[in-house]
Order: structure tokens, then C-alpha cells, then sequence
């Protein structure tokens, strides 16, 4: 792995603002209408331009001692067991065919992760724009095989509590399937929430060094409360900025407190777009706008 961490600077001026993804995950509580409402308000007040839902096969992802065990926190908890819990926020492959057909309707990109094979297999039949695999997922290389051989489109990979080995391998799977130009590696902590000092943003450069010329995107995957950090992972380098999302934070579930409500991801969008136009050089010496305050204030000997 290449271990030097510099960025030609050049590289990161003048680049169009990050692609804003607003993960509704499992936030809509199970309800299709609200998972509906979340689209529309990610699109029409947020201006987001993807919304990512998630898809698991529960029983294929847990063990029987897991499906069977309580929720570990049992306010959050939908059901009797974890298992049921998780069957409880579960939208069916059809109700995912639905959302991305509304997602066309409103115009705003569909995607979902997929957490187990059977839930690969299901989404790449739906042939979304990209499909993203979280970090909890990542060294599932089964999967990873199927979803570089058999999907197109491009995949979305984080790497929360991943190993420096992990990592290489997983690159080594992509690049010996030849699928590097469509993949997004995203920098992660995974914690909800995670505080400032654990977020780590200057491993968005490290990724950018390491890989931007051979990967199609960077991204940052945030997990923080809060707006300020999004903007800085832009100037690092992130393409791809992905943030929690949620109507309301006290909601009952394990996510919503590190997700945003809608003003927030709407000041994200706003805020990097901002940063964006103002990430480059000086045109010249003195800028259009300072000569008139020249004349003015500036000191004269």
C-alpha cells in the first residue's frame, strides 16, 4: 500500500460540489408511506440527489442464537427478538422496485446496501444506479464476487473497522475483477454517533492519495452530529458526501441520533455547494471586488 498521504493541491480546486446521499436506511420505522415521504422530502426541500435505503435477508444474516436473542436495547426495539426486530424494518423486493420507481418520478437517484447474498441478488435485479456495501459487509467476499460479476453499475464500498489486510484484499477482489473505474471507497468511523476526535477526516486524503487515480470516487460515510465536518471532507477530497437521515431524531430506533433532520441535510447541501465555489486560487493580485475598497481604506505612504 502506498504509504504517502500528499495531495497535489491543483487536484482539488475547481471541482464540482459532492454528490449528497441522504440515508434513510431502515429510519422509516418499517412504514412504506414514510419511507415514500423521505424520498420526497430529501429531494424537494433537502436537493439531495440520492436517497439509500438497506436490505437484508435476516435470517441469512443472523445466527439462530442471534435471531432468537432480545434487542440489546429494548426501547428500540420493534419486536420480541432481534430477529423480529430486524423482519419488522424489512421492505420486500417489490416495495423496493416501488421506491426507485417514485425515486424516478421525484427525481432524485435510488440506491440501497445489501448486507447478505440473497439481499445482493435481489437489488442487483433492480439495477440501481450504484449499490453500496457498509462497512459491516465489506469482507463478505462472496459477495463482493457476485455483485463484480454479475452488476454494471457501480458500487459504493465502505471501510469502517477495517484492518489495513482487509483492505487490500478487498481492493484485490475489484481489481482482479476489473472493476476498480466503478468503485467509491468510502472513508467510515463506524459509531452512531461518533464524537469529533474519531472521525478521522484527513483518511479521506490517504484514500485520495492511495487510490483516487484508479477508483472511480472517494466519499465520506458520517456517522457525527452536526454540519461542520462535511465541508472540510470535501476540501480532503470526498466526492461523495453520505449522511444518516431522519424526519424526526427522537424517533424510536438505534440511528436517528446520528442521522439528520431535514434543515440539516439541506444546510449540507447548501454548505458544500458554497465550499465548492470557493475552492479555487485568485484570478489576480487584486480581485474585482477589493478595488473599489482599496481606494477606500488601503494605507498609502
Amino acid at each position: 500500500m502506498n504509504l504517502n498521504h500528499s495531495i497535489d493541491i491543483n487536484t482539488l480546486v475547481q471541482r464540482e460540489p459532492p454528490t449528497i446521499i441522504a440515508e434513510i436506511g431502515c429510519n422509516h420505522k418499517g412504514d412504506f408511506e414514510i419511507a415514500k415521504e423521505m424520498i420526497r422530502v430529501a429531494k424537494v426541500f433537502c436537493d439531495a440527489q440520492f436517497v439509500k435505503f438497506q436490505k437484508r435477508n435476516p435470517k441469512e444474516l443472523l445466527t439462530p442464537a442471534q435471531y432468537n436473542a432480545p434487542h440489546p436495547v429494548q426501547e428500540n426495539s420493534y419486536g420480541k427478538t432481534y430477529g423480529d426486530h430486524r423482519e419488522f424494518l424489512e421492505l420486500s423486493a417489490n416495495q423496493h422496485k416501488e421506491l426507485m420507481q417514485y425515486c424516478k418520478e421525484v427525481d432524485i437517484g435510488y440506491s440501497t446496501s445489501v448486507w447478505d447474498l440473497t439481499s445482493a441478488k435481489e437489488i442487483v435485479e433492480l439495477n440501481p444506479p450504484f449499490i453500496k456495501i457498509g462497512s459491516p459487509s465489506n469482507t463478505h467476499y462472496k459477495m463482493l464476487e457476485h455483485l463484480c460479476q454479475n452488476y454494471s453499475g457501480d458500487i459504493h464500498l465502505s471501510l469502517g473497522m477495517t484492518t489495513s489486510e482487509e483492505e487490500d484484499k478487498i481492493i484485490s477482489v475489484f481489481e482482479a475483477n476489473g472493476r476498480l473505474k466503478q468503485l467509491v471507497l468510502y472513508h467510515c468511523t463506524s459509531g452512531y454517533p461518533v464524537p469529533p476526535e474519531d472521525i478521522c477526516l484527513l483518511s479521506i486524503s490517504r484514500l485520495k492519495s492511495t487510490y483516487g487515480s484508479v477508483v472511480k470516487g472517494i466519499g465520506f460515510s458520517a456517522h457525527y452530529t452536526g454540519i461542520g465536518l462535511d465541508g472540510p471532507a470535501f476540501v480532503l477530497g470526498a466526492d461523495f458526501i453520505e449522511r444518516h437521515f431522519t424526519l424526526d431524531r427522537a424517533w424510536k430506533g438505534t440511528d436517528h441520533a446520528a442521522s439528520l433532520e431535514p434543515d440539516g441535510l439541506r444546510r449540507v447541501r447548501k454548505d458544500t455547494i458554497a465550499v465548492s465555489k470557493a475552492l479555487n486560487f485568485k484570478t489576480e493580485s487584486i480581485m474585482e471586488i477589493e478595488k473599489p475598497n482599496r481606494v477606500k481604506l488601503k494605507y498609502s505612504s
